[in-house]
């Protein structure tokens, strides 16, 4: 039986991995949802669509009857980013743009087996301060932190009850992968923040302060998880942890990133990338005509993501930090069991953007 699943959120980086990933399975039909269109759809249904607008949203879900499947990625983020994840006005927001989709839509298809909600590891508290190590499922939310996701998260839990269908909700850690004016995608950051250093012959230095160890997940393999979690029986109603399998610290990858940009690392140059390089916008339109590349300008191809990358890469910090680990043996146990080295996914998306002439060769 071909199933429909509707992936909201198409332009961000789980949306997309998504859409494509569900386009070459033979057993879905799909329905991507954005308000912007994706450079490419996969072979999926585009749909344009305000989620901010209840209206436009019952008037979607109206023809959206067949739908089987819905993976929620859309976000609302705020300017500046970081800020943004406490404001009471995000948190609204993003609730109502669940509930503006989901409410009419489950009414609507009467078929509906599986939602499947994106979190990440906020949940934990990792925007506030330290996680427990590592983190787990239903024992180490911070619901004492302002947070969307306990918002969206007891909507849906309340709007189930009863129902014939289930959900599976996935925290991730740090997601890599593509997108285009993501909030949250390093990949075109540290593209950008690299090409113009190479475009001044210098080598690739590290921006950032002294950072945790971290977990990554391949943007792929999360959707080969979304995947999973909407067949896979033991994932019903269930939270789990994904990571790539591995850990890493950004010291330690930066000679893996330097090479597959072309370039050699450099020392520590400790720099607000969300404050310097929108300055830069000039030098990104340079090297973009010098190389031909198809990629946008900086503001249109980076979004908030050089905000993302001094967050990530925890910058002006100079001590310690405790590791920010997140435990997987709930997602293991329950029968998923991909990994990937996260080298090699560094190495794999520089590589993809790359190819598609959105960054310069290597």
């Amino acid at each position: 039986m071909t199933e429909h699943v509707l992936i909201v959120g198409a332009t961000g980086v789980v949306g997309n991995a998504a859409m494509r990933h569900f386009a070459q399975q033979r057993d879905f039909r799909v329905t991507a949802v954005s308000r912007r269109e994706p450079p490419e759809t996969s072979g999926a249904r585009f749909l344009s669509l305000d989620l901010t607008d209840p209206r436009a949203c019952a008037e979607a879900t109206a023809s959206l009857g067949d739908v089987t499947r819905v993976v929620y990625a859309a976000l609302y983020e705020k300017p500046g980013l970081v800020a943004g994840w406490f404001d009471e006005e995000q948190i609204a927001r993003n609730r109502a743009m669940l509930v503006n989709l989901l409410d009419p839509l489950i009414a609507s298809a009467t078929g509906l087996r599986h939602v499947t909600l994106l979190q990440g590891t906020k949940a934990y508290g990792a925007h506030a301060g330290r996680l427990d190590t590592p983190a787990r499922e239903d024992r180490s939310e911070r619901r004492d932190i302002p947070n969307f996701y306990w918002e969206q998260e007891d909507w849906l839990r309340s709007r189930q009850r009863g129902a014939s269908w289930h959900w599976s909700i996935l925290r991730p850690q740090i997601v890599f992968g593509f997108s285009i004016g993501a909030a949250m995608n390093l990949i075109p950051a540290i593209g950008v923040y690299g090409a113009l250093l190479r475009a001044r012959g210098e080598p690739l230095a590290y921006p950032g302060g002294v950072a945790p160890v971290l977990e990554a997940v391949d943007a792929d393999l999360l959707a080969r998880a979304i995947d999973w979690a909407g067949r896979e029986p033991a994932a019903c109603d269930e939270i789990f942890n994904v990571t790539n399998g591995d850990v890493f610290e950004w010291r330690n990858v930066w000679p893996a990133i330097a090479d597959a940009l072309g370039m050699a690392p450099g020392p520590d140059a400790p720099e607000r990338l969300g404050v310097s390089m929108p300055q830069r916008a000039a030098e990104w339109d340079a090297v973009r005509e010098r190389h031909g590349l198809a990629s946008p300008g900086l503001a249109a191809f980076v979004g908030e993501s050089f905000h993302y990358a001094d967050f990530c890469m925890a910058h002006g910090n100079d001590g310690p930090l405790p590791p920010a680990l997140v435990s997987t043996v709930k997602l293991r146990a329950a029968g998923f069991g991909e990994v990937i080295d996260t080298e090699a996914m560094f190495r794999k998306w520089f590589a993809h953007f790359q190819e598609r002439r959105m960054l310069p060769p290597r």
